[in-house]
């Protein structure tokens, strides 16, 4: 018996020792431009999910092409223009940004009949094929945009929008993530579904918002749902997020440090088979 452990021991050791490096393109928004830009956090961050990802797995190099604030359809539109090089995985986690600039999601026939890039489910299908292109052989991970609250940017108040508890302009953002997976299940592609994702719900995103009440005009720390429609004025009130009330993310969208473990966590369940 004493021996046989010994064996596996060896050939573990053989196995992580002989690993192939990997080179991944990590294809985003801000939420993955932030891994690069911490002290655009207000340092409430110290590591972004691909940091996490190789401390976990020291055979992957990868390269961070989230761009602060734009969508899938952007993305898609300036694909030629990103430098996008061939990697052994490329992973694409986008939506958001769709979902709150009231981008048309079109349907799935769009990514099928690569009818272009005038709704998310079309510019999706430009983003594959530009990677497809690049190494027909490579890996690519998609990832479903996270639920979010009542965003407010640390450094600007006045950009803020509300979360994804109600449709924008007859959208869910729900229906983002669901188009996400159901390419995914096309493709056959591995998708991290963050959208339904226990521990990044409504309730885990802040543990609740600062604002004045209506009634007396002292400040009070509403949870959620309850800060919902409770007024916020960006020219005279305090942050509604202090530091106290960071919960899986630090300002109601960009996840904290324990938003990027969660997300880690499921990529490396993906990436440590490869």
């Amino acid at each position: 018996m004493k021996r046989r452990l010994i064996l596996i021991a060896l050939v573990f050791l053989f196995n992580a020792s002989t690993r192939r490096n990997l080179n991944w393109v990590a294809i985003g928004d801000s939420i993955t431009y932030l891994n690069e830009h911490l002290k655009e956090t207000g340092d409430r961050v110290t590591r972004g999910y691909m940091t996490r990802v190789i401390e976990k797995l020291p055979h992957i190099n990868y390269v961070n092409q989230g761009h602060n604030g734009w969508t899938a359809i952007r993305i898609a539109e300036q694909i030629d223009k990103l430098n996008l090089t061939k990697a052994d995985v490329y992973s694409i986690f986008l939506g958001t940004n769709d979902w709150w600039g009231s981008r048309p999601l079109g349907r799935l026939k769009d990514y099928r009949d690569n009818t272009g890039n005038g709704t998310v489910n079309g510019a999706f299908r430009t983003i594959v094929d530009k990677l497809r292109s690049l190494n027909p052989d490579a890996r690519i991970i998609l990832i479903t945009p996270m639920q979010r609250v009542d965003f407010v940017y640390l450094f600007n108040f006045k950009n803020n929008a509300y979360g994804s508890y109600k449709p924008k302009n007859g959208q869910t953002l729900e229906a983002f993530a669901q188009a996400v997976d159901s390419i995914g299940r096309l493709e056959r592609l591995p998708v991290v579904d963050l959208y339904h994702l226990k521990g990044l719900g409504m309730r885990e995103l802040v543990r609740f918002k600062r604002l004045k009440d209506p009634q007396t005009g002292a400040y009070r720390n509403y949870s959620y749902p309850d800060f919902i429609d409770v007024p916020f004025n960006p020219e005279t009130d305090e942050y509604p997020y202090p530091i106290e009330a960071v919960g899986k993310t630090y300002d109601g969208l960009h996840p904290s440090d324990a938003g990027y473990q969660l997300i880690s966590r499921r990529l490396v369940r993906i990436m440590k088979k490869y």
